[in-house]
Order: C-alpha cells, then structure tokens, then sequence
C-alpha cells in the first residue's frame, strides 16, 4: 500500500484529520475502521441516535449523514485526481449538506446500510488505485491535495468524529 502523503500533497484544513491516522496502509485501516463503525451503529437504539448533546448541535443521525456525505466527496476527488483531472473540485458547505440532508427524518438502520455501502465502495476504489497515482496532486477547494492524502483524509476524518461520538454524544 502507499506509503503516508508528504506535507506537500495537502493543505492546513486536513492536517489535523490527516494527524489521526498513524498507520501506512490506509485501505486496511479504512477496511477495518468501517466494519468497526457499523457494529458500533448497529448497537445504538434510534431513540439515542436523534440525541444531541446542545440544541444547536447535529444529532447523532446527522453527524452519520455528514460523515457519509463527506466520504463521499473526499473519494470522489480522490477519483478524480487519480485520473488526471486538472480543473479545481469545488468544496462544500457542511452545514448546508447537513441540512440539505434531512437525516433526522432517516432511520438509523438506513443511515447506517447508506454508511455501510459507501464505506465498501471507498475500500475497493482506493484499493484498485495504481500505486503511481497515489501522489498525484490535483486542486480541491482551491488547494492542492493528492489522492493519497484523500485517503488519509476520509479515515482521519471519521476518527475525529467518532471521538466527537465518544466524548460528547456517550457513543
């Protein structure tokens, strides 16, 4: 697998995500921290995924909604740089999506099968990646990124807000 993405293949808004991912191989980790986070959703009631730990807050349902959405376009840019594109990927509202999202009105079981498929959909795109587009840098949001460090990205991603989970939520 790739080896970690230098300082050079992304910008300041991911290092922290990027920072909480130790290991070499991303694809493993991503496999393994996706079957982890379906048993740990699958083991919440839906009456605690509508919790939110301060009105203005999202509610579980929607910290898994924003987490899906944003794997989604953290791959799609990896895709997208991977095969050479050269235009900039446009970014995203968070809070815009979240709303746009309307996952308090989802069950958790399908928040977490929507989580669940697109988890595996991100494992066997990076695992068929080609080694030599890895470090490939494109331009997301106006910054350079590789599609190594997407990878990164996404899992380091996840592990912040599973931690938000944790300490906030009693996930």
């Amino acid at each position: 697998m790739s080896n970690r993405p230098g300082a050079n293949e992304y910008s300041d808004s991911v290092k922290r995500y990027i920072g909480l991912v130790p290991e070499e191989d991303v694809v493993a980790a991503l496999d393994k921290q996706g079957r982890e986070t379906v048993a740990l959703l699958r083991m919440l009631t839906e009456e605690k995924a509508a919790f939110r730990y301060a009105p203005d807050k999202w509610s579980i349902r929607q910290v898994i909604g924003h987490v899906t959405d944003a794997e989604r376009i953290f791959t799609y840019r990896a895709l997208a740089i991977a095969r050479g594109e050269t235009q900039s990927l446009p970014g995203f509202d968070e809070n815009a999506y979240a709303a746009a999202a309307r996952c308090d009105q989802r069950t958790l079981a399908d928040l977490t099968d929507d989580y669940e498929a697109v988890r595996r959909a991100s494992v066997t795109l990076f695992r068929g990646m080609p080694q030599d587009v890895w470090p490939r840098i494109g331009t997301s949001n106006n910054r350079p990124v590789s599609a190594r460090a997407l990878a990164y990205t996404t899992l380091g991603h996840e592990r912040h807000h599973l931690g938000v989970l944790h300490d906030r939520y009693g996930v």
